[in-house]
């Protein structure tokens, strides 16, 4: 397995792209602002060759490069449709200006395939198995990606701006909700194993053991009391 992963844009957003091995076909995680260059050094580096873009969310720190990077190698981009909206509205996404001298030039709009994910999807892709679950909390339309445990590797979550390492995903913009983020924690993150290493759209790589011995919200709701106030929130 190969998974090559860079932070790119105003946001450090991760950017990951998931083969079998070099050589290989691959899908793009969450191309965002500023990611093209990276994904084509990438693909360059590793030998890849892209047959989907899949999105965690709509907003624009994780979609900015969607249509010139699904262009470059004419191939789909996958959303859950509560967020397909901010491909072409990113200001809906985050309620107030984007801030053009900050973001730089950007290509709005949505690619020429767009495909919509669906809770419990298993998508067949370059040689993988991604397993969708819908996760509202930071968007309406938050999903993660999971991929099973192989021969080099222990499962892996792609947990998009879910769960990061000490903290999760802010709740206080346009389809945010502090009640789903729990209930998405609740149903998504805590049935997995501890070994199940994720990779998340901000920051380092963690550990579901990890975080359920350390998150300080992950701790709550795995004791039933609800979110801590004890870290901040990330995110866009």
């Amino acid at each position: 397995m190969l998974i090559a992963g860079f932070p790119a844009g105003a946001w450090g957003t991760n950017c990951y792209l998931v083969a079998p091995a070099a050589g290989a076909e691959c899908v793009i995680i969450d191309p965002g602002h500023q990611a093209a260059q990276g994904v084509e050094e990438a693909l360059r580096k590793h030998r890849l060759k892209p047959v989907a873009v899949v999105l965690t969310h709509g907003h624009i720190d994780h979609v900015a490069s969607v249509v010139p990077v699904c262009g470059a190698s004419d191939v789909p981009a996958w959303i859950h449709p509560a967020d397909r909206y901010m491909m072409s509205d990113p200001e809906k996404g985050i309620g107030r200006s984007i801030g053009m001298p900050l973001m730089g030039e950007l290509t709005v709009g949505e690619p020429d395939d767009v495909r919509e994910l669906t809770d419990g999807a298993k998508l067949e892709l370059a040689g993988l198995e991604l397993t969708v679950a819908h996760a509202p909390g930071h968007t309406k339309g938050s999903v993660t990606f999971g991929l099973p445990e192989a021969a080099d590797i222990p499962p892996v979550l792609f947990s998009g701006d879910l769960l990061f390492a000490g903290s999760i995903g802010r709740t206080d913009l346009p389809g945010g909700s502090m009640d789903d983020m729990l209930e998405s924690l609740t149903r998504v993150v805590l049935p997995l194993d501890d070994t199940t290493v994720v990779l998340s759209g901000h920051g380092p790589q963690t550990t579901i053991g990890q975080e359920r011995a350390t998150n300080p919200y992950l701790r709550q709701v795995a004791a039933g009391q609800g979110a801590a106030e004890q870290a901040p929130r990330r995110g866009m």
